[in-house]
């Protein structure tokens, strides 16, 4: 997911900057300096769970146990630590529950909530070339259980 987002990361850089294609060479590295610099905040927001956390946070408010049977095979600790993860960069809040026994609830954070549309793109370009993958994985396979065989 994290060499996904960078892949849009420099095509996006690199159609805003050069929407007729006239990229030259030295200018790859001004595009790649800049995606470097992107990357330790896109590994927190592209990391195994956290795109799934907050795409389940973006329809509702949600309680621990809510979201761990949404996102089934989490476990608790990749959930816990996911959620303080998420927490810690502002784009979930943690509300305690004062009941019996204590609840707490998630919620996304107007920061949060500005990874919609890039996360419903994905989405959207999943759907539409997950077929196209799976084949090419297939044909990889194929391929190298020839080799392997030889």
């Amino acid at each position: 997911m994290v060499y996904l987002l960078y892949l849009v990361s420099i095509t996006h850089l690199m159609y805003t900057r050069y929407p007729q294609g006239n990229l030259m060479t030295t200018d790859i590295t001004t595009v790649l300096a800049e995606i470097n610099s992107t990357r330790p905040i896109l590994e927190q927001v592209a990391n195994k769970w956290s795109v799934l956390i907050l795409t389940v946070l973006c329809s509702q408010p949600s309680r621990f146990n809510a979201i761990k049977r949404r996102l089934d095979p989490i476990t608790h600790k990749s959930l816990t630590e996911a959620l303080r993860r998420l927490e810690r960069n502002g784009l979930v809040n943690r509300r305690v529950i004062a009941s019996s026994p204590v609840a707490v609830e998630y919620s996304i954070t107007p920061l949060g909530r500005t990874l919609q549309d890039p996360f419903i793109a994905l989405v959207s370009w999943a759907k539409q070339h997950g077929g196209a993958m799976e084949q090419a994985q297939v044909v990889y396979d194929d391929g190298r259980d020839v080799e392997e065989s030889a």
